[in-house]
């Protein structure tokens, strides 16, 4: 039976309401998000016994191993978002180029950017794995894209959400309006509103990082990774408890739920990179959904949703979360010297000789 909660459909007619102007265009594409959410949600939850696990052999424009559900899931996105008339094209973390919308479909005022399926390394281990997607207005309305169209800084997303895909699905989604959160109801097959104008905690004790890359981090990273780590008897005196799921959705959701710091900051063990996560299809929807709800989110040194992309699959470093420690990690990174800790011999000296230590 249907409660007293609102669908999805619902809760967007809902902000259209609240905007007369506007088309339906906007709401016609995140339904359609939602239903290749869903449908990818049902292929993960099959697993094996679909034949859907494994790899297939082949390595995407990332260099990294494509998954058979990496292949599915981006398939689903193209096939739910092309027919309906509200893109000029789309752009995928798992595609060279730009998906042209075909000729015999419309095309409309949107762009839309995706992660099919993040955290797919998780996926033989049960994990929770998700999907992440960006919506842009297209400079030209009803012309294909070209790459320049999706080169937008994340200030120009006009929604921006992800599924995660756990014990339960849920579809976490801004419209720049705040940040909620719907619940996929199996047996009715819809999103139901389950979390409304979520807020992420100012302040936290838990952080999230890949303490193996520990070797390539600069010295802002180490100096605040080092401080957390010192617990009650160091500067921040208090313990801090460490997570690392690999996992961007699953580490997103649980900020979202009680708070926390992620990061994924740039460091030496790739030169020719500035990061691990890609701009487009991560960091910045990511970013949109963090400050809605009240938090921050950088690179260290500039606010990720102020980055000019200059490639559609540039990384980038990136660092979220609570507000005062985000806040904390860019104020070290003004204080400390750029590069490695490995090319500021006396670093460790000065980490050691530290006043608090």
């Amino acid at each position: 039976m249907l409660t007293d909660r609102s669908t999805l459909t619902q809760f967007l007619i809902e902000e259209r309401r609240r905007h007369p102007g506007s088309s339906g265009e906007l709401n016609s594409l995140i339904l359609d998000v939602a239903l290749a959410c869903k449908a990818i949600s049902r292929r993960i939850a099959s697993g094996a016994l679909t034949g859907s696990l494994g790899k297939v052999g082949a390595v995407n424009v990332q260099g990294e191993q494509q998954q058979k559900l990496d292949v599915i899931a981006n398939d689903i996105f193209l096939r739910a978002n092309e027919w309906a008339g509200q893109l000029t094209g789309m752009a995928s973390e798992e595609l060279d180029d730009p998906y042209a919308i075909p000729d015999g479909y419309p095309r409309g005022k949107y762009l839309l950017t995706f992660d099919p399926l993040d955290g797919s390394s998780n996926i033989d281990v049960n994990v929770s794995v998700g999907s992440i997607f960006s919506i842009l207005r297209a400079p030209v309305a009803g012309e294909h894209a070209v790459v320049e169209d999706f080169l937008q800084p994340g200030t120009e997303q006009v929604a921006a959400g992800y599924a995660i895909y756990g014990p339960s699905t849920l579809l976490v989604l801004t419209v720049g309006t705040g940040v909620h959160a719907f619940t996929l109801d199996p047996d009715l097959g819809e999103f139901i509103l389950t979390r409304q104008d979520i807020q992420i905690p100012q302040t936290t004790s838990e952080y999230a990082v890949n303490s193996s890359n520990r070797r390539f981090w600069e010295p802002a990273i180490l100096r605040y990774v080092d401080e957390c780590l010192q617990g009650v008897n160091g500067p921040r005196q208090r313990d801090f408890n460490m997570r690392w799921v690999a996992s961007l959705v699953a580490e997103t959701h649980r900020i979202l739920t009680r708070g926390g710091v992620f990061l994924y900051p740039r460091d030496s063990k790739d030169p020719t990179k500035e990061g691990r996560l890609r701009l487009l299809y991560e960091a910045g929807p990511i970013a949109m959904l963090v400050e809605q709800a009240g938090g921050r989110a950088t690179t260290g040194r500039e606010r990720i949703l102020e980055v000019k992309p200059t490639d559609l699959h540039q990384r980038i470093g990136f660092i979220f979360g609570s507000r005062e420690e985000v806040e904390l990690i860019e104020k070290y990174h003004a204080e400390e010297p750029d590069g490695p800790v490995a090319e500021h011999a006396l670093y460790g000296l000065r980490g050691l000789f530290r006043p608090g230590n």
